[in-house]
């Protein structure tokens, strides 16, 4: 047994005096905490805010979903990143409406068979959507438990995570169990803090929370330092013919796969070497003029990124250009080119 009995009641009291004002909170139906928790994986709450609204305005209910365009979807998933998590979001509706009539079932492990939900997603639909006694343990959690049971396992590890799934699960109540769950992530949102800044006066279980009782709250969670990323240089040209920016489609496989984004070539070119490679490509030009340097960081890559605004004397075969409304409205870039979509929509609004 874990012996994380004696936390259960304190969380609870805490929880309902801080818990956040958060949109998803305030109806969570299935389709509300589903769509949340998805845009939450690797994204900060702040961040999701605005998107989870216009997200659930636009499409309000897994039928809705099920039958949205795929342009759609990734206009309405511009900016968060991980693109794959709305692809999974239409499959898994789809999968809904052919199997349930369109309602997510309760049970957790049939949670798990539809695309992008893992055991964590799972649990959160599961215990916060229907009140089931089924643990929820993302990095919040993790952090929170280590700390508390002074538990130096690899977080990173399955193993890790599927014991403390079990110690939770071991103490959740039959009622208010997504309550017990969220109130867990919240401490680790608010309180809990990673690396060596947590907020011990303010936490209710600090009597009980064995790393702070021995001043060693920073030696908690262990996990092994990832791989470093791989660099990959890139030189972005915005090609400009008339009131219109050029966009080119991604291949369907690998990396953004399918998504649009600016006419780029591998390496990072200079003034000289821009032009040659503009040239080599058959485009004429009668401008052309340096943009900010950009970073973008994925899972496993790096972008670092020279950008060039070009003034094109004709189109390019195999670009598609658009105006600033469309560009906008109808299509949907990766944040990786933030800082040159950005430079993109000030120049076609001149």
């Amino acid at each position: 047994m874990s012996g994380l009995s004696f936390m259960v009641e304190p969380l609870l009291t805490w929880y309902d005096a801080n818990a956040r004002v958060l949109p998803w909170r305030d109806n969570p139906t299935p389709y509300r905490v589903w769509i949340s928790e998805i845009m939450l994986q690797q994204t900060r709450v702040e961040a999701v805010k605005p998107y989870f609204e216009r997200f659930v305005h636009a499409l309000p209910d897994i039928p809705s979903l099920a039958a949205a365009d795929e342009e759609l979807l990734l206009k309405l998933w511009e900016g968060l990143g991980y693109y794959n998590r709305v692809r999974n979001l239409k499959k898994a509706a789809v999968q809904v409406m052919e199997q349930w009539g369109g309602r997510l079932p309760e049970d957790y492990k049939q949670l798990e068979t539809l695309p992008g939900i893992g055991f964590y997603t799972a649990g959160s639909i599961s215990s916060i959507a229907f009140d089931r006694p089924v643990p929820c343990v993302d990095g919040n959690v993790l952090r929170v438990i280590t700390r508390l049971t002074a538990c130096g396992d690899d977080i990173g590890k399955a193993a890790t995570k599927t014991k403390i799934f079990e110690w939770i699960g071991q103490v959740l109540p039959p009622v208010r169990a997504g309550d017990v769950n969220q109130s867990l992530m919240e401490l680790g949102a608010t309180v809990c803090l990673p690396n060596a800044a947590p907020l011990c006066g303010r936490c209710p279980l600090q009597s009980w929370c064995k790393a702070h009782l021995a001043g060693e709250e920073e030696h908690y969670p262990v996990k092994q330092k990832k791989k470093q990323r791989k660099v990959q240089d890139r030189t972005v040209f915005l090609l400009f013919y008339e009131d219109k920016v050029g966009l080119c489609r991604r291949p369907e496989t690998g990396l953004l796969r399918g998504m649009w984004e600016f006419f780029c070539v591998e390496g990072r070119l200079d003034g000289q070497q821009a032009q040659n490679a503009l040239r080599e490509r058959g485009l004429s030009f009668s401008g052309l003029q340096p943009l900010p340097d950009a970073k973008h960081i994925f899972t496993h890559i790096e972008w670092h990124m020279t950008g060039f605004s070009v003034t094109l004397e004709k189109p390019a075969d195999g670009v598609t250009f658009v105006t600033g409304k469309q560009l906008e409205a109808d299509y949907a870039l990766p944040s990786a080119f933030r800082t040159y979509t950005a430079a993109a929509k000030q120049r076609l609004s001149k």
